[in-house]
């Protein structure tokens, strides 16, 4: 699997380690990324991590701006200025800094969460409300769009 799927639920060591799921240790493997890619989450209280995949994406965004344009720096400010490279030690742990667990509200546990191309990390309380919001938006778009025939279907 070249994706980053399901969620984990990790805590804290006493030395402030958290290990990375297994799972997602294997995606950045075979992604040939040597650590963890790492960027505060530009719209929501939580971390945006990945390897090579990830950081080809918002190179490849970054280039469809405009050379020196300030939405370029300004983007380039957001994602690579607060990012990190996290190595994971022997037995695939990390260690999170101050300045990520604080703008995720992280102190003892993380929920990561696979989003295919990347995964988030959040704190849990707050990853459960951002999931309860984000299924409450499916219903209500399923709902809208539900009773449309898709575009091209058989009768449309």
């Amino acid at each position: 699997m070249n994706r980053f799927l399901s969620n984990y639920i990790n805590r804290l060591d006493a030395k402030g380690r958290v290990s990375i799921p297994a799972a997602f240790r294997m995606v950045l493997a075979k992604d040939g990324f040597d650590g963890l890619y790492l960027h505060l989450a530009l719209d929501a209280p939580a971390l945006d991590a990945g390897g090579n995949l990830l950081l080809n994406e918002i190179d490849q965004f970054l280039q469809t701006l405009a050379p020196y344009s300030e939405e370029r720096d300004r983007l380039s400010t957001a994602l690579f200025g607060t990012s990190e490279i996290l190595k994971l030690d022997s037995e695939g742990r990390v260690v999170l800094t101050e300045t990520v667990k604080d703008h995720a509200g992280i102190t003892d546990s993380v929920a990561f969460v696979g989003l295919g191309h990347k995964f988030q990390i959040w704190e849990p309380a707050r990853f459960r409300e951002h999931l309860a919001e984000a299924r409450a938006k499916v219903r209500n778009l399923k709902k809208a769009f539900g009773s449309k025939p898709l575009a091209g279907a058989a009768g449309s």
